[in-house]
């Protein structure tokens, strides 16, 4: 019996070929190993970075990163977080690229969220430059043990990180896949509201989204109080009125349907009764979005400061609204007072932008047709279509959820033989 717990030992060390190579990094820390229904190894840990890099005397943070082990021979997939990493401790946790190519993966927790938050936590020094800076030194210290091709990729605010990763660090990644990721260049970017009055979906499912949005408000009377006692109840604060925070989920309501790809038949009608209409409104614009208890701190200082965002179209609802402009609603109701004085940064966008019009990275972006993000993204940029390592797909019915499996035949062989032939070749 003790020979054969000794070989299985021994057989069970073997297979650990990842682990003691992760110890010999310098800066991490922690190493544990996790359960994974798909990869050989896979491990979380804890790498620390300058607050400020470059400078160590301004202080340090540890950032968690999972590993995902296929082996030393096999691409690597760079996940550019742009918030939480905690799902991909998840056991059945697998990267679509990493599933397509068989690769290894190693995703990065952004700064300033999950178990990535400095202490103390200076908000000077969450800015997206600095992000890349901490990707990059993941890039170098995993390069001594991953030597093959490298791949980006990210989805929404990670996707944005993959792209602004390119314009950065070019020559870090052989590849770069951002999903969903939007390029917006203010912080009411502008572009939002056009496309859904306008241009996604039909006029008759335009029309009945305006509907509903109407009705709602014609019945704040009935409704307001309902919505008061559901915040009540689950412990929501706000820093502005209950009736604006109650107009802004009707305004958020349709570009929550579009974003995740509701089917309209969903939208309630104006037959409704009340209670159908306000749980309809919860279901699909929840006011924890705008409340003092969101999760999303560290991104809407982010987005005000050089990420941008959307704004909301108000003109057709004015009559029936408690504040008639929705503007620079990010600064009234989603940052605290110490940061109201944030200005938006432009230099990022353009950076990204001249980037992308002056050189031709090898790049295959993904978009969803229906998805409002996809309004801000780099669509718009005639001159990409010039280019020949740089592609862009747009899945016309697809949201904020598509990926390269969305794609109907032939499409989707092109997108993964696109990719192929830079990270396999």
């Amino acid at each position: 019996m003790l020979l054969l717990w000794l070989l299985a030992s021994l057989s069970a060390h073997a297979q650990d070929e990842l682990l003691p190579r992760l110890q010999t990094l310098q800066g991490v820390s922690d190493v544990k190993a996790l359960e994974s229904n798909t990869y050989k190894e896979k491990y979380v840990m804890m790498v620390t970075q300058d607050v400020v890099p470059g400078e160590p005397q301004k202080g340090q943070f540890r950032q968690r990163v999972v590993v995902c082990h296929v082996g030393f021979d096999r691409p690597t997939i760079l996940v550019t977080e742009g918030y939480y990493a905690h799902y991909a401790l998840s056991p059945g946790y697998q990267d679509e690229l990493s599933r397509l190519f068989n690769a290894n993966v190693i995703t990065v927790e952004y700064r300033y969220f999950g178990e990535s938050m400095p202490d103390p936590c200076n908000w000077d020094y969450l800015t997206v430059e600095n992000s890349l800076a901490d990707l990059h030194r993941i890039n170098v210290l995993f390069h001594q043990l991953y030597k093959g091709r490298w791949a980006a990729t990210g989805i929404s605010k990670g996707g944005q990180t993959t792209m602004f990763y390119r314009a950065f660090y070019p020559n870090d990644v052989d590849v770069s896949v951002p999903y969903v990721a939007p390029l917006n260049k203010a912080l009411e970017d502008g572009r939002h509201e056009p496309f859904l009055a306008h241009q996604v979906g039909t006029a008759a499912d335009r029309q009945r989204l305006e509907v509903f949005q109407r009705e709602v408000l014609k019945r704040r009377a009935t409704l307001v109080p309902l919505f008061r006692d559901y915040c009540k109840e689950k412990g929501y604060t706000f820093r502005a009125p209950i009736d604006e925070i109650f107009d802004l989920c009707v305004l958020e309501y349709p570009f929550a349907i579009w974003q995740w790809g509701t089917p309209i038949d969903e939208v309630a009608l104006p037959t409704a009764t009340d209670r159908e209409l306000f749980d309809n409104l919860i279901k699909y614009s929840e006011p924890n979005y705008f409340s003092e208890q969101s999760p999303y701190l560290s991104f809407n200082v982010q987005a005000v400061r050089e990420l941008g965002y959307y704004g909301y179209a108000t003109r057709p609802f004015r009559k029936w609204l408690s504040r008639k402009s929705a503007h620079d609603y990010m600064h009234r109701v989603m940052l605290p007072a110490e940061f109201r004085k944030l200005k938006f940064d432009k230099r990022l966008y353009r950076r990204t932008r001249r980037f992308l019009r002056k050189n031709d990275p090898t790049m295959v972006y993904i978009y969803g047709g229906i998805d409002p993000w996809g309004a801000s993204g780099v669509g718009d940029m005639k001159c990409l279509q010039k280019k020949r390592n740089l592609h862009v797909h747009t899945l016309p019915e697809g949201s904020h959820r598509t990926r390269i499996s969305s794609f109907p035949e032939p499409e989707r062989t092109q997108i993964i033989n696109e990719i192929r032939d830079l990270i396999e070749n």
